[in-house]
C-alpha cells in the first residue's frame, strides 16, 4: 500500500463505499494546542488525536516524547473507532511530522491500511467542519513489532556499521544551537539528512525516483536490510522513515532519538559537519 493518499485520490475514498477513518493529529513543537484548531474546522469525520497524550509516554529518561504504553495507544484508538481491517488516512496542519508519528505508531502496532494525506490540511480542497463526530468504538488490538525499532545501542550500531540518519536540521546536527534538549550535536557516525528535504516548497513529498536519488545519494542501497533513523524525539523521524518507505528502503526509527541520547553522559557526541569528531 503507498502510504501517502492525495486529497484527491481521499476524497473519491470518502464517496466510494469504503470509506476510511480520518485522525487529525495537528500538533506543533511549542506551539499552541493542536485542538483549537481542530475545533475551528477539520475534514468532516476526523476524529482527533492529542500527539503528546495519546501518541507518546510522559517526558523522562526515554526522552522528550517516548513510545506511547501499547494498552493505552490502543485504547485511544479504540475511542477514536478504529477496528481491525478499516482504513486510515491520518493528516496534520501540513508539515506532516505529527501525521508521521501517528503512520508509524499504528504500522508499528500491526495496522497495516493506513496513510497520510500528502500536503496535511493545507492540501485538502474539501469542506471542513467544526461538528465533532462520536464514532463507534473499534476493535482494534494493537500488537507491536511490524515496523523496526531501535534503542540507543541500536542506534550506535547503526551508526557504526550501517547507516543512520539525523533528520533534525543542519545547524542541531552540527552542534552550532540546540533551541530544545540539554546537549548539542549527533550521535557520533550519523549522517545529517534534514526531513525537510523530503518535501517540496508545498508540503507535499517529493516523488518516490527522487526521494530514492536522496537517499541513495546518503549511502543507501536497496539490499541494506534497514536504514536507522532519528532526530529530535522521535517525531519527526517518523517523517523521514515515511520518506524512505516512499522510496522503497526499510527505515528503523531510534524513538527515544536525540533528548534520549544526550540524556546519558557516557554517550560520545560529535559536533560539526561531518559525521564524527
Amino acid at each position: 500500500m503507498n502510504p501517502i493518499i492525495s486529497a484527491a485520490e481521499l476524497t473519491a475514498e470518502l464517496a466510494g463505499a469504503r470509506p476510511p477513518l480520518l485522525l487529525d493529529i495537528r500538533w506543533e513543537l511549542g506551539g499552541p494546542h493542536g485542538r483549537a484548531a481542530y475545533e475551528r474546522g477539520h475534514l468532516p469525520g476526523a476524529v482527533f488525536v492529542d500527539l503528546d497524550a495519546e501518541l507518546a509516554s510522559p517526558p523522562g529518561a526515554g526522552g522528550r516524547h517516548p513510545l506511547p504504553d501499547v494498552e493505552a495507544f490502543g485504547a485511544a484508538m479504540r475511542r477514536a473507532g478504529l477496528s481491525a481491517g478499516k482504513p486510515v488516512v491520518v493528516y496534520d496542519g501540513g508539515i506532516g511530522w505529527a501525521a508521521a508519528r501517528a503512520w508509524w505508531l499504528l504500522r508499528w502496532t500491526g495496522h497495516e491500511e493506513v496513510r497520510v494525506l500528502d500536503g496535511g490540511l493545507a492540501a485538502w480542497r474539501g469542506p471542513l467542519t467544526a461538528e465533532e463526530p462520536s464514532p463507534r468504538p473499534g476493535d482494534f488490538t494493537p500488537i507491536p513489532g511490524a515496523m523496526p525499532l531501535l534503542d540507543a545501542d541500536g542506534a550506535a550500531k547503526q551508526a557504526r556499521s550501517g547507516l543512520l540518519l539525523d533528520a533534525r536540521a543542519g545547524e542541531r546536527y552540527r552542534g552550532e544551537v540546540e533551541p530544545i534538549d540539554p546537549v548539542a550535536g549527533h550521535v557520533p557516525g550519523a549522517l545529517s539528512a534534514p526531513t525537510a528535504e523530503n518535501t517540496g516548497p508545498d508540503g507535499r513529498f517529493l516523488t518516490a525516483g527522487a526521494l530514492a536519488e536522496r537517499f541513495r545519494a546518503l549511502g543507501a542501497s536497496e539490499d541494506a536490510k534497514e536504514i536507522g533513523v532519528y532526530c529530535g524525539s522521535g517525531v519527526s523521524a517518523a517523517h523521514e522513515v515515511l520518506a524512505l518507505e516512499i522510496a522503497g528502503f526499510r527505515g528503523a526509527l531510534y524513538a527515544g532519538s536525540w533528548s534520549e541520547w544526550c540524556q546519558d553522559p557516557s554517550r560520545e557526541v560529535a559536533t560539526g559537519p561531518e559525521p564524527s569528531a
